[in-house]
């Protein structure tokens, strides 16, 4: 899909569903002047003002987090549809509990619906003007681009599903390929003999064309390059890299030298790894001056009262790009010369009363909001293992050591989706590696976000992996 095309589409999209958002509240403000003939005081006009904030506030971030208006969402419109009742339906749900928690009685009941039946009736408008408008632009051929596919092979076929299913303003109007390599039928015409690519496409009007046939595969692709710009004809190369690579790759340039990568980083970029720092930061200094300030002498006084000892159980751990550190947690075990290489178990002896209780509520890791600040700790990340267990694990699962790639963190993707605890088998380890994996190859800020938000959902719950 045509990159500035794109954004000139999500920016219409948001653009047409704010603006709905805010006719539907000035149209039922004016309904609840002029039909309902009821007068707004002036002291109610802030909670009002207050309630535009919100709707529209509530509405941007909701719309965004669920990514309603990302490419994928809108370039298929069932998912598009799907998406935005769900966000809909999650955006009505906070207005009600900004109603009910505030204690909000100023604002009319009649207006409050009437603002919500209005944008709703609004987006079902919205997303069927959507798909009028994208029938539109594949009807009209000054917009829309024919392209035609050199080669009948795994690569263009690849090609074909993703023009059918992303080109908004592509058409594939066929293939081109010797007769003998073809094997089997398509829904979209083989015209044979390569030699004769740029005539058909003359004839039908093409203005791109895609080899998934290097050069290095067949010589004449090379003809085929001049003789199409000299006809206006765009000329591009698919290479099929499946015959050195059995998994997606990722394309970077250092000037004019392709490399290519085996999977997205996103921390790899210094604002995204500032952005991280500073939430590291803000949130730790936040935890540690109000909760870990009146919590540590408490829990301190009730773990050596039980279990003379230190307080904080100091653990070499191995952290980012695989140096150790020392992690610190509530010790919640007697003082045993096991804590070094067995893990905690079900009903563990050496666990205290005050640690079963620290640990079922997590609270035993709270002094890692100081590893935090230190910066050998995220908040979010893998859970950093001790240094023998990160030499077994490595030995059993593949990619384990590219975990080592992040800082450790106090949660992670692995623990909200149910992955802490004991190791039973290898298939739990297997399982926690594949999730940090995919968050390190999709992290955002917003990810983030969610995690802290499922853990702290999670610990209220109880969760019976802790103990």
């Amino acid at each position: 899909m045509n990159r500035q095309l794109k954004y000139y589409l999500q920016a219409s999209l948001i653009g047409m569903d704010l603006f709905i958002l805010n006719l539907s509240y000035f149209l039922s403000r004016i309904f609840l002047y002029e039909i309902m003939n009821e007068n707004i005081p002036e002291s109610f006009y802030s909670s009002y003002f207050l309630f535009w904030l919100l709707i529209n506030a509530s509405w941007i971030i909701i719309s965004f987090y669920f990514g309603i208006y990302n490419e994928k969402s809108i370039l298929h419109f069932e998912t598009f549809t799907k998406r935005s009742a769900q966000v809909y339906f999650l955006w009505i749900v906070i207005m009600l509990f900004y109603l009910f928690f505030s204690r909000e009685f100023k604002l009319s009941r009649f207006f409050i619906i009437s603002t919500i039946t209005i944008f709703g009736t609004g987006l079902i408008i919205n997303r069927f003007l959507y798909l009028s408008i994208k029938k539109y632009f594949r009807k009209q051929s000054n917009l829309l681009s024919k392209v035609m596919i050199i080669g009948y092979n795994d690569t263009a076929r690849k090609l074909e599903n993703y023009f059918e299913e992303e080109g908004l303003n592509m058409r594939l109007v066929g293939f081109v390929e010797n007769s003998e390599n073809v094997s089997e039928l398509t829904h979209h015409p083989i015209f044979p003999d390569i030699t004769k690519t740029i005539k058909v496409a003359e004839d039908l009007d093409v203005q791109e064309i895609f080899s998934t046939i290097s050069p290095e595969q067949n010589h004449y692709i090379y003809q085929l390059m001049k003789d199409a710009e000299m006809k206006c004809i765009r000329f591009k190369v698919v290479p099929d890299l499946s015959v050195f690579f059995t998994k997606p790759v990722l394309i970077d340039y250092i000037r004019d030298l392709p490399v290519l990568s085996f999977r997205s980083e996103p921390l790899e970029d210094i604002g995204n790894r500032v952005k991280k720092r500073i939430l590291d930061i803000v949130v730790s200094a936040l935890v540690v001056i109000f909760i870990l300030s009146w919590l540590f002498p408490l829990l301190g006084l009730l773990i050596y009262l039980e279990s003379p000892g230190p307080i904080l159980f100091k653990q070499i751990r191995t952290g980012k790009n695989n140096k150790p550190f020392y992690c610190y947690k509530f010790r919640s075990m007697r003082i045993n010369k096991d804590a070094d290489s067995k893990q905690a178990t079900k009903n563990d002896s050496r666990v205290t009363r005050i640690g079963r209780f620290i640990r079922k509520t997590s609270l035993d890791e709270f002094p890692q909001f100081l590893n935090v600040l230190k910066g050998e700790m995220s908040l979010v990340g893998p859970r950093p293992h001790m240094v023998k267990h990160t030499k077994d694990f490595s030995k059993m699962v593949d990619h384990y050591m590219i975990r080592q790639f992040l800082k450790p963190g106090i949660t992670g993707w692995a623990q909200v989706n149910g992955y802490r605890g004991e190791i039973f088998n290898d298939e739990q380890i297997i399982m926690r590696v594949r999730n940090d994996l995919w968050y390190l190859e999709n992290w955002t800020i917003w990810l983030d976000i969610r995690i802290l938000f499922l853990t702290v959902y999670n610990v209220m719950k109880g969760e019976k992996n802790a103990y």
